[in-house]
Order: C-alpha cells, then structure tokens, then sequence
C-alpha cells in the first residue's frame, strides 16, 4: 500500500529534504520536492499527491500561505497537509492547526516521521458507512469523499470531512472532546482538546451561518449533531 503513496516535501533546507526523502523511500513512499512554496503550488498543477509535508518558515510564500492556497483550491483541498515548524507556544499550534491536519515539531527523528506520516495516512480514508447520508440539505458521501450542500461543494479539509461525517452517520449523539479526538484523530496521535473547538468553528464557518446550527455545543460534554429532519 505503501508504494503508491506520494509525499510532497516542501522545505528550503536542502540537507533537510534529503534526509526525509531517504526515511520516507526506505519506508516505501513515493516523493516530490519542493524547495520553496511557490515551487510546490506549481507542481500541484501537475502532480496530486497524496499527503504534502510543509515547511513553516521558507522565504517567500511561508507554509501557513501554501497549506492556505491549497485549501481554497478545489482540486487539492482534500490533500492531507502536515506541518513542520520549530515553532512551540500554543497559539502558534491552534493557528497551524487552523490549516493542517497535523504538525511535527523541529527537530524531528525520521522513525517519528515515519509514523506519524502512517498515523495521517491511515485516516485519510474515514472507516463508516459507505451510503450517502443527508440531513436538512446538507449530503455527505463516503465513497466520493464529497459534502455538499444543496448540491454545492463544501471546501473540507480530511479532518473536518471525516468530523461532521462521524456526527451526521451519529445525529442527536453527544460526543466528547476526548472521544471526538479518538474517533477522527486517532488514538495514536496526541493532540489537545482544544483542537477539537479549532475544528468545530472551522466546519461550522464552511457549512454556512444557515447549517451550524446543526452543530450544537453540549454545556460540560462536547457536541452533538442536531439535525433539523431525520
């Protein structure tokens, strides 16, 4: 499975590049460099990878810019972005966090890479069912990995998909920070609850002011799901 996998590696290190393009072929994975931002947007013109791993700081268009881009773009906003960042204070990991399905902190050890790489992967394609479900206009489905509402596409990123298809395949279910965290995130991966609040303003601004309603917040527990029509 491994083998037909891509990681794009943007970073302007070079030494850098090398190092995580030996870990990553020696585990199997296809790569593409990028040396700087600007040089990535180009070539996801033309290539459509399957996870981009992305700089923070780089001269010119910064990783936070790129991650940005590709998320408003339709073609490749669904491509899992991992950050990395030498950065460490918690407002700089929400704001990654706003555009990145993952971070890895400098320095890194290329096992730790690996394995978070796999964790990311490994979600990329959500476990559920696999028929389309719909509530109040608003259509997820699985199988294309498209949520739309009434008929327009939604700009998700793989988390915040795979987050409202856990609660519209659970509607009326309050769920947990901690459970949201094990269920979308995985258990494997360690981040903070409040990653989860990131993401659930981020769905509700992309299901629109008339949708987010859906999404209630549930005093002492979490969230739940709440739709209009069942």
């Amino acid at each position: 499975m491994n083998t037909t996998r891509c990681v794009l590696i943007v970073d302007d290190e070079t030494a850098v590049r090398e190092m995580i393009v030996l870990a990553l072929e020696m585990a199997g994975y296809e790569t593409l460099e990028a040396a700087d931002g600007n040089q990535a947007l180009r070539m996801l013109t033309t290539h459509q990878p399957d996870l981009m791993l992305l700089d923070w700081m780089m001269p010119g268009a910064s990783g936070l810019e790129v991650a940005r881009k590709v998320r408003n773009n339709p073609d490749h906003q669904g491509v899992p972005i991992v950050m990395l960042t030498a950065k460490e204070d918690e407002d700089a990991k929400i704001t990654g966090l706003s555009v990145a399905d993952d971070f890895i902190t400098k320095p890194f050890s290329p096992r730790e890479l690996v394995a978070r790489l796999k964790a990311i992967l490994r979600r990329t394609t959500p476990k559920g069912i696999d028929e389309p479900v719909e509530f109040s206009g608003l259509r997820l489905d699985p199988i294309s990995q498209k949520a739309t509402i009434q008929d327009a596409p939604l700009a998700l990123s793989p988390l915040e998909f795979r987050l409202l298809q856990t609660f519209m395949t659970h509607p009326n279910r309050a769920f947990s920070r901690a459970q949201l965290l094990d269920r979308v995130w995985g258990g494997d991966v360690y981040v903070e609850d409040r990653t989860v609040d990131v993401h659930i303003r981020r769905l509700r601004k992309a299901i629109g002011s008339h949708h987010e309603a859906l999404i209630e917040t549930v005093r002492g527990t979490g969230y739940r799901f709440s739709p209009n029509e069942k």
